[in-house]
């Protein structure tokens, strides 16, 4: 099978929004074969200095929380470090031990235990509704609830609690703000407004958020809405991840487990499945994002010629003008000898002239099967 030998990515670009963890995600997606585009969306601010963070640490210490709510190891660990360096770390792990403690899954567990402490709780599901669940169904009216964030509100879960009664203290441990250089994040962004790309995976809602917020500052929204609709994935690591784009209408693929490895997994399985396969002078031809698998070969097909092979799989066995051809060939001006050339590159990065016919003095068409005439016709 081609995924056996090409990888379920093979043939596929995907843009990387993360700034954290980019490397680890990168590998996960170049393993299965597909080509990988990054561009941080936002950077991660440690607030060692902010006095946000110190007073919230402050205020916790004094008053004792009857509840803390750790969401991710890297923000936990970083709290107790902050602290640390302010001189207050043992005060606050001695806070910490006298609560109850929830985490949000295994990972903070494991964070919360290497700073020697014991979680009273955590969900199966990892899931933040679930926590909030647990708390409002003990009941939280004049309860002191401290919440550890990372980053990025958690939409409702603060008004949820204080609309039945806490006194909730919110720990933010780091705030994202704009990449420095948003030279990259700009290039990402033009890659999929001309669907260069064949999805753009999300980690953190902030990342989706400031990709809208740049497209909008660029006049490039109501395009980059369009590409992420039609033709682009937006694959997202989570329900909280995918909330920015889901609130502007777009639609959303997230994987059961909110994890790297099943993000990529899902990927595998979504990008080929949009693939068109189109049954063609004895071939069998995959069309993926850059390359065409033919016959399970996977053959590298550069822009221009995608573009022409792309206008003649929209109506497949039918003839395609030269004229309309050109329309669809990026760059290519008033010239219809643009469309020969890049056709005659085409053909020869198929490896199969065939596939495509030259009908004399009216254009091209693909040499559908004939068994394959009706089925594909009218598509």
């Amino acid at each position: 099978m081609q995924d056996h030998q090409h990888g379920p990515l093979a043939g596929f670009t995907v843009g990387v929004t993360a700034a954290r963890r980019a490397d680890e995600l990168g590998a996960l997606l170049r393993r299965r074969g597909g080509d990988v585009l990054h561009a941080p969306a936002l950077r991660i601010v440690p607030l060692a200095d902010d006095a946000e963070l110190l007073a919230a640490t402050k205020e916790l210490i004094d008053h004792a929380p009857d509840v803390v709510v750790a969401t991710t190891a890297i923000g936990f660990r970083g709290w107790v470090e902050a602290a640390d360096g302010w001189g207050y770390g043992e005060e606050l792990l001695t806070r910490l031990r006298g609560v109850e403690l929830l985490a949000r899954g295994p990972k903070v567990r494991g964070a919360i235990r290497a700073a020697g402490l014991t979680e009273e709780w955590s969900p199966a599901s990892e899931s933040m509704a679930e926590v909030l669940d647990r708390l409002l169904g003990e009941g939280v009216d004049g309860r002191r609830i401290a919440l550890q964030l990372h980053g990025e509100p958690l939409p409702g879960f603060v008004e949820s609690l204080r609309a039945g009664g806490a006194d909730v203290v919110v720990v933010p441990v780091y705030r994202w703000m704009a990449p420095e250089d948003l030279g990259p994040l700009d290039r990402l962004l033009d890659a999929t407004v001309s669907r260069a790309l064949d999805a753009v995976t999300f980690t953190s809602a902030p990342a989706a958020a400031s990709l809208l917020s740049r497209a909008e500052t660029r006049g490039l929204l109501p395009k980059l809405l369009s590409a992420l609709d039609h033709d682009v994935l937006a694959a997202c690591v989570g329900p909280v991840t995918a909330l920015p784009l889901q609130a502007v209408g777009v639609t959303t693929v997230q994987p059961e487990r909110f994890r790297l490895g099943p993000l990529v997994q899902l990927l595998g399985v979504e990008l080929p499945s949009r693939a068109r396969t189109l049954p063609v002078a004895g071939h069998r031809i995959e069309i993926r994002g850059h390359a065409v698998l033919v016959d399970n070969d996977l053959r590298p097909v550069p822009p221009a010629g995608m573009a022409l092979l792309r206008a003649l799989t929209r109506r497949p066995g039918w003839v395609v003008s030269r004229s309309d051809l050109l329309n669809v060939l990026p760059g290519a001006g008033k010239d219809e000898h643009a469309v020969e050339t890049a056709m005659a590159r085409l053909r020869t990065a198929l490896g199969a002239p065939k596939l495509i016919q030259t009908v004399v003095k009216r254009g091209y068409r693909l040499a559908l099967d004939p068994a394959a005439d009706t089925k594909y016709a009218d598509v």
